[in-house]
This record gives structure tokens, sequence and C-alpha cells, in this order.
């Protein structure tokens, strides 16, 4: 399971001159925290470049809840799958905190990739690529635990969003706790049971906004789906987390 996109972003990998090219088809839009940059079922086709900041993508869920599928940073592209084949919008896509970005019309997006098969195949390749993702995710849905799935997300946002510090790795990314069980398919409740179990474990500490992953080793163990945490001296054992 995973929020962010696997390799190089859109814009990364165009050549220069195919990214500023395609930067000079739209025009400047920024986002504040909260803002609907993009609906789930609208028909609009443009698609936003995001030069800074992060985007959520989500999509509703039967109970009239919210399933986050992804995080968009710098670099990506969101809202090109209805530019490209034109129909309703896949997710919403809010921002998280301010998020600068590009708006390009579906037209002219389909127009500069018409001209340029290189970047025709990297936005195939990313659709596949979320695609390949997704399936992966309704399998850790219907088969992991909510520990296992948490655990396993803040492995990987420590790893693409978090910063060492004195004490552990800090995860500075604004994802509140509803934020974070929509990003596991679970309740609130059940991710703030987590959480407090694993901070009476001393595997996490948690603030406003803020979370320090104190025992990374423990947390990749657990999203591996080993709840007996490792000895922690010579014949002892730190009690189960669950």
């Amino acid at each position: 399971m995973s929020l962010f996109g696997g390799g190089r972003s859109f814009l990364d990998a165009l050549t220069p001159q195919d990214r500023a090219t395609l930067t000079a088809l739209g025009a400047p839009r920024v986002y504040a925290s909260g803002d609907v940059m993009i609906e789930e079922r609208d028909t609009s086709t443009f698609v936003l470049l995001v030069l800074s900041g992060w985007a959520v993508v989500s999509v509703g869920t039967d109970r009239g809840g919210r399933l986050i599928l992804a995080l968009r940073g710098a670099g990506e592209v969101v809202g090109d799958l209805a530019a490209v084949d034109r129909g309703p919008r896949s997710a919403t896509v809010t921002a998280l905190g301010e998020v600068r970005t590009v708006a390009v019309s579906g037209e002219r997006f389909r127009s500069f990739l018409a001209a340029r098969p290189q970047a025709t195949a990297l936005i195939m390749r990313q659709l596949t690529a979320r695609l390949r993702s997704s399936d992966v995710e309704r399998r850790s849905l219907a088969s992991g635990s909510v520990l296992q799935r948490l655990a396993a997300r803040l492995v990987e946002l420590g790893g693409r969003v978090g910063r060492t510090d004195g004490e552990g790795t800090a995860i500075d990314l604004p994802l509140p706790q509803h934020d974070l069980a929509a990003a596991i398919g679970a309740t609130r409740e059940a991710v703030a049971k987590v959480l407090r179990l694993l901070r009476e474990q001393g595997v996490v500490r948690t603030a406003h906004r803020r979370l320090i992953v104190t025992d990374m080793d423990l947390l990749r163990l657990l999203a591996q789906g080993r709840e007996q945490p490792p000895q922690r001296g010579p014949g002892k054992k730190s009690p189960p987390l669950v």
C-alpha cells in the first residue's frame, strides 16, 4: 500500500523544454488549506500541475465517509485521467496546506501529449502505476489489521516526508486522526486506539499536527504483520501491542 507515486514525478521526467512549454499553456492557481481543487464526479477536464505543497486524493464511500487514496506533491499532475478520457472526475483532490499549481485546460493538455509521444508514455505509465497501487490497496484493506495498515502508513510517511530529530523521525505533514483513518479505511476511533497503544509502548509520540516515530524498526515489523515486538534485552520481550 502506498500513498505516494513511485519513481520520478511527471514534470520532473519531462525535458526542461517540454516542462516549460506545458507550464506556459496554463495559468497559476493557488489553493488554501482545505480547498477542493478537483471534485469527484465533476465534468471538468482541466489538469493541475503541482508546483509546491501537498494535496490529498480521496473518494467517497457508500457509508458517507471517504477513503484517502494518495498524496500528491510538487512535480505531479492531478486531474489527468479526466483530461485524457473526458469522463467524470474519479476522485476529489483537496489542498493539504497551501498548494501552488498551474491549471491547463484538458484540450491543451491533450494537444501537448499528442505532439510528444514520450510525454504520452509517461502519463500512461503513471495511470498504470496508480491502477496497480489501487489493486494492492484493496488487498490490504481486506486482509490487514488496523494496526498493520496504520504502521505501514506511518513508515511510508516517515520515509517520504519525515525528518530526523533528537527524538526520532518527525512527521510534520498536517494529517489529523480522521485523515489517517481515511488513509487506511478505518474509523477515527480505531486509529485513536492504535495510536494510544503505540504511544504506551514508546513507538510514537503525538502532538498537535505532529507525530514522532521513536522506534522505526518496531514500526516496520508491525507493518509487516509481526505483532510481537522484538526482544529489547537478553531474555526479555516487550509486551505485545495487540
